[in-house]
């Protein structure tokens, strides 16, 4: 057996333990995994420091710097997550349907977990405790693959939730990492059907089309966020430039960022130079269409059709004016990647055909895309943003990562 062969029977086992560990059990060991991370947060950021070095020896770019680090105020976000998702009721057991048939036969049906889930992702390393204490409150064993530029922030988080595992009770191969962070281990990962039930891939376009083209595992696709804000000819436009702002520079590297803005002729001409005074503060570059370009002049550098595709994960956003609503929504069809979708208008009508008519994830009225994200949608935190449309879609908290059994009660019946 490989060493990844091994590591996906021992979470094969593992994932029997913790399916019937029981809600207690569970939370018991989710409290000792947050402790610990208090507790050991010196030995995380000793880490952290080695690969924010050696990321930028290697030239990372300061958007992915970002996603890197580690300091003292995400670890405590970090561990308030691990007891948010403590605090939640358990999907595991719950009962959807109960009926009762002609032949007195009583059919259920219950949420069970997944089994052993498949973890691939980039440089997050706070990815490596969500994925991890959302897999283990559903039941499921999870086997993490991270990137090589968080490899020893992800060391260490994943050694202290193993001995948090072992203290409460529960198997350590509940929670696992690949030590090989080649090519070649994440391929073996995406062929491994034996041992794994389901991938998730969490990153980059490039990372979740791989998994997506590549694994002979089942794939919950993830991510990718083209996301749009849609600023309407009845626009407050003050609260509109406070969006747009939000959702382009709070934190252009994850995939919530808005990456293009689209603006209503009809007020185009007042909403684009109020907006790019506040943009400018963070020294947004500006890629825009010819209209744009004629009111914010040299400011803005002329947008290329791949500019309308990008997910950008930067300082950097798309522009266009368009002619009304229904060029907006078309637009958004084209070049959208399903994940978030806002539109910033005073107008009932407009803001209620944007809810019908936009299919994406999610879809905000006069907020801004930020928000897409488990933690402020209350689930504790997240394995991912689902951009597909089978079995979940949106920030996947405990129930998307469960299935379900039918139970079957019979007193004496025959076919």
């Amino acid at each position: 057996m490989t060493i990844l062969e091994t590591q996906g029977l021992a979470a094969k086992h593992a994932a029997r333990v913790l399916a019937v560990a029981g809600t207690a059990r569970k939370n018991d060991a989710l409290e000792a995994i947050a402790r610990a991370i208090e507790q050991r947060q010196a030995e995380i950021l000793g880490a952290n420091a080695a690969d924010l070095e050696a990321a930028r020896a290697a030239g990372l770019r300061p958007a992915l710097l970002d996603r890197l680090t580690l300091d003292a105020r995400r670890i405590a976000g970090i561990v308030e997550g691990v007891r948010q998702v403590a605090a939640l009721p358990d999907p595991i057991g719950e009962v959807t349907k109960m009926t009762t048939r002609p032949n007195g036969l009583i059919i259920g049906k219950r949420r069970v977990p997944l089994g052993v889930i498949g973890i691939i992702y980039e440089a997050r390393p706070n990815v490596t405790v969500d994925a991890a204490v959302l897999c283990l409150k559903s039941g499921n064993a999870v086997i993490l693959r991270g990137g090589k530029e968080a490899f020893r922030s992800n060391q260490a988080l994943v050694a202290i939730m193993r001995d948090a595992l072992e203290q409460a009770g529960l198997p350590q191969n509940c929670v696992s990492l690949v030590e090989d962070t080649s090519r070649e281990s994440a391929n073996e990962l995406m062929g491994l059907t034996e041992y794994l039930d389901v991938l998730i891939p969490r990153g980059g376009a490039g990372l979740i089309r791989s998994v997506v083209e590549h694994a002979k595992v089942p794939v919950i696709q993830t991510g990718v966020g083209v996301c749009h804000v849609y600023v309407h000819e009845k626009a407050d436009l003050d609260m509109a430039a406070r969006i747009l702002h939000n959702a382009k520079t709070s934190r252009p590297s994850v995939c919530n960022a808005a990456e293009c803005v689209l603006v209503d002729r009809a007020v185009a001409g007042d909403f684009l130079p109020m907006a790019w005074e506040l943009l400018r503060t963070k020294d947004v570059q500006l890629r825009g269409c010819p209209e744009t370009r004629a009111i914010l002049g040299d400011w803005v550098r002329p947008a290329e059709e791949a500019d309308w595709d990008t997910e950008f994960g930067d300082y950097i956003l798309a522009v266009k004016v368009v002619g009304g609503f229904d060029e907006a929504v078309d637009f958004i069809a084209a070049h959208g990647t399903g994940h978030s979708e806002a539109i910033v208008t005073g107008d009932y009508f407009a803001a209620q055909r944007f809810l019908d008519e936009v299919d994406a994830a999610a879809v905000y009225v006069n907020a801004s895309t930020r928000f897409t994200d488990g933690f402020e949608f209350g689930l504790g935190a997240e394995i991912g943003i689902s951009t597909q449309k089978m079995h979940a879609r949106g920030p996947m908290g405990l129930e998307e990562l469960t299935s379900s059994k039918f139970v079957i009660y019979g007193n004496g019946q025959i076919r």
